[in-house]
C-alpha cells in the first residue's frame, strides 16, 4: 500500500472528496458505541455471576482460622484472601494487606497519606516546596489524575516495549530529592501492553533516590490478564518486592491489585503489597480509618475461586471472549492502515488496550471525528499528565466492552476518520510548502 506522504496534491484532494463521502454516510447510521473506557463486557460479567451462590443464610461465615467474617476484627484481611491475592501478584502472603473494593482508592490512600503525614517518619509531602512524581508515557489517566489532584508536579518518561527509559528515570531520582515517586503498570501496561523486562525490574529495584521517601507505586492490573495461554509462561514479570530486597531497598515499592476485571469491577477485593516495614506503618493509618474491610466478600471470592489455579482457569474464560476482539481490531489496522504512514499501533498479548500512535497532530481530530459519528474514545491527551499529549498522536483504544459486530463498525469507523484527518493533515502540509515556495520565489 502506498504511503499517505508519498501522494501528490491531486490524489490526496481526490482522497479526501471520497473519504468524506464514506464519513457522511458513516454518520447517516445513527452509531452510539463507547470505546472510552477498558470495562468488562457484559458476557465477562456473566460468566462469575455463580460467586453469589458459594455464600447464603445457611453457609458457615467463619474463615480457615475461625474468624467469623460477619462481626468486627482482622484489619488486615483474612489469610485466605491475603493468600489469594499473593499468588494474584507473585509475592508472599505475609507482605498483603487486603482493603475493599478497588485498587485505585489503595492508590489514593498511599499519596495523601504520605502528603498529609509523610513516608516512614519522613517530612510530610504538604510541608515540602516542591513534589514531583515520574509518569512514563502513555499511561494511565487515573494515576495522573491522583497526582494532580494533590498538586504533585509530573515529570514524563518515555515507555519503551521493555518499561520505562531507565537511563532517565535512574539519572532523575539520584539528582532530584524532591522525586518522590514513580507510577508503574507493569504487565500489560496500559495503553500500550507491554511487560517490563527483568533487566527493568532489576533496575528498579536497584534505584539510588536522592529521597529516602521515594516511592516505586506498582499498579500489577492485569497480571492475570492473559490474551493467550501461552503467555502465561512466557511472558512472566519478576516479583519486585524479592528484588528490591536483594538490591537492599526493602521498602521502596507499593505493589497494588484487586479482582476488578476478575470478578466485579467495583465489587471486588483489592489488596496492597509491600515490605513489613511500610505495612507496619500503612496499619497505623488503618486502626484509625476503618474497623475492617468486608470480609464477607473476601470469603466469598476465595470460596468461588478456591486457588490460583481457580483464578487462570476463570481469566482463560475471559481470554476466550477478549482474545478475538482484539484480533478483530487488530485485523482491520492490519489491511487498512499498514503500509499507510499515517499511524503505528501496539500488538498486546494481554491487559485491555491497544495504543495507537496517530501522525503528529491528528489525535484530537480523529477523536473528535468518531465523536462526530458515535463512537466515543477515550480522550486524546488522557495518556499524558494533565491531559497534555505534546505530540498530539496517542489515543487509546480499548476493544472489550463493545459485542464483536459493534466493534467492528466501531474500528472501521475509527480506521475512515484516521484516514480523512491524515488527508486533511498532509493537505495542509502542501498548503504550507507552497505558501513558503511563493514566499522564496518573492523574496
Amino acid at each position: 500500500m502506498k504511503a499517505y506522504q508519498e501522494l501528490s496534491r491531486e490524489e490526496l484532494l481526490s482522497l479526501k472528496a471520497k473519504l468524506e463521502k464514506e464519513y457522511e454516510d458513516a454518520k447517516g447510521k445513527g452509531l452510539k458505541l463507547d470505546m472510552s473506557r477498558g470495562k468488562p463486557s457484559v458476557a465477562q460479567l456473566d460468566m462469575g455471576m455463580d460467586i453469589f451462590d458459594v455464600l447464603n443464610s445457611q453457609s458457615d461465615m467463619t474463615s480457615m482460622e475461625g474468624v467469623d467474617v460477619r462481626n468486627y476484627g482482622v484489619l488486615d484481611g483474612l489469610a485466605e484472601a491475603k493468600q489469594m491475592m499473593a499468588d494474584i501478584m507473585g509475592v508472599k502472603a505475609e507482605n498483603v494487606i487486603i482493603y475493599g473494593n478497588a485498587s485505585l482508592n489503595i492508590m489514593y490512600d498511599a499519596v495523601s497519606s504520605a502528603v498529609t503525614h509523610g513516608v516512614m517518619g519522613c517530612t510530610p509531602w504538604c510541608r515540602l516546596d516542591k513534589v514531583k512524581f515520574l509518569c512514563p508515557v502513555p499511561g494511565y489517566d487515573r494515576h495522573f489524575a491522583i497526582t494532580q489532584h494533590f498538586g504533585i508536579e509530573m515529570i514524563t518518561v518515555p515507555m519503551t516495549p521493555q518499561g520505562p527509559d531507565m537511563d532517565l528515570v535512574e539519572k532523575l531520582v539520584a539528582e532530584d530529592e524532591a522525586i518522590k515517586g514513580i507510577w508503574c503498570v507493569p504487565k500489560y501496561s496500559n495503553p500500550q501492553g507491554y511487560t517490563y523486562s527483568d533487566e527493568t525490574v532489576r533496575r528498579f529495584a536497584a534505584l539510588k533516590p536522592a529521597a529516602r521517601d521515594f516511592r516505586i507505586f506498582w499498579d500489577n492490573a492485569y497480571s492475570v490478564h492473559h490474551l493467550y495461554d501461552e503467555e502465561e509462561r512466557q511472558e512472566s514479570i519478576l516479583d519486585i518486592l524479592s528484588e528490591c530486597e536483594k538490591a537492599g531497598n526493602p521498602d521502596m515499592v507499593y505493589e497494588f491489585a484487586s479482582t476488578s476485571k476478575i470478578s466485579f469491577s467495583g465489587a471486588g477485593v483489592a489488596a496492597i503489597a509491600s515490605s513489613m516495614a511500610n505495612l507496619e506503618c500503612i496499619k497505623k493509618t488503618l486502626t484509625i480509618q476503618t474497623i475492617g474491610y468486608d470480609k464477607i466478600n473476601q470469603l466469598r471470592h476465595v470460596r468461588y475461586f478456591k486457588d490460583f489455579e481457580g483464578i487462570k482457569a476463570h481469566m482463560r474464560k475471559h481470554a476466550s471472549l477478549m482474545r478475538p476482539k482484539f484480533e478483530a481490531v487488530l485485523k482491520v489496522l492490519e489491511q487498512e492502515l499498514a503500509g499507510t504512514g499515517i499511524g503505528e499501533w501496539t500488538r498486546p498479548n494481554g491487559g485491555y488496550f491497544i495504543s495507537f500512535q496517530a501522525m503528529e497532530g491528528c489525535a484530537k481530530a480523529i477523536v473528535a471525528r468518531c465523536k462526530g459519528a458515535g463512537v466515543t474514545l477515550t480522550g486524546a491527551g488522557a495518556t499524558y499528565p494533565y491531559g497534555l499529549d505534546p505530540r498530539d498522536s496517542n489515543i487509546r483504544i480499548a476493544p472489550t466492552y463493545p459485542s464483536l459486530e459493534e466493534l467492528a463498525m466501531a474500528t472501521d469507523l475509527f480506521v475512515l476518520c484516521v484516514k480523512l484527518v491524515s488527508v486533511e493533515k498532509l493537505l495542509e502540509e502542501h498548503a504550507r510548502d507552497a505558501e513558503r515556495f511563493s514566499d522564496r520565489l518573492a523574496g
